[in-house]
């Protein structure tokens, strides 16, 4: 971001490239329409782009784009008034591209994101930037404003809620454990 700053473009394609697509999966999730999460992804790196000179080379990159990212999803929420969808069914999930690989990979993804649908706002966006982007809970917590362990407190919640919506399919919650559910054999990173 510092080259970017002095004028190096290239420096800005690697950005874009590193960053843009884990944006976008993040934002598919919540909005599910692609030209909405495409323009929001446009929007970011437009809003990364007039704060170029304002990026303080002493913070952390990734935090601060998830920042800009997390805020234009908010305000485009606020400005449609409306809420994201609580489920995902089979034809939603096939017009984002998610393959199945088998019925029952296909059934435990839809009953994982009907799950998360049920779990709290707040709650839902720490898990879904820990657990599918892989940001760190001091990440989370520079993106949102909170501590780290205001940040745990929110997963541990959401991870208990979603302990009660998915039953046996989460192992225990363990002290000192990652706390990242594993739900019958799903890479969280495929889905959208």
């Amino acid at each position: 971001m510092t080259a970017y700053a002095r004028g190096d473009t290239a420096a800005f394609r690697e950005l874009f490239e590193r960053y843009a697509p884990m944006l976008l999966r993040m934002l598919l999730r919540q909005l599910r329409v692609r030209e909405e999460a495409t323009d929001l992804l446009q929007q970011t790196f437009l809003q990364l782009h007039r704060a170029r000179l304002d990026f303080d080379s002493g913070q952390r990159f990734r935090p601060w784009i998830f920042t800009i990212a997390l805020n234009l999803k908010r305000e485009y929420w606020r400005r449609a008034r409306r809420r994201p969808e609580s489920v995902l069914d089979d034809a939603a999930l096939a017009e984002l591209g998610v393959e199945a690989r088998g019925a029952k990979r296909w059934e435990a993804r839809r009953d994982l994101l009907h799950g998360l649908a049920q779990v709290r706002p707040d709650q839902r966006e720490v898990i879904e930037l820990h657990w599918f982007e892989g940001l760190s809970f001091s990440e989370i917590g520079e993106c949102l404003g909170l501590t780290a362990n205001a940040v745990k407190v929110r997963a541990h919640r959401g991870y208990v809620t979603l302990r009660e919506r998915l039953g046996d399919d989460l192992p225990p919650l363990e002290e000192g454990a990652s706390n990242r559910p594993a739900t019958a054999g799903i890479d969280p990173k495929s889905i959208p």
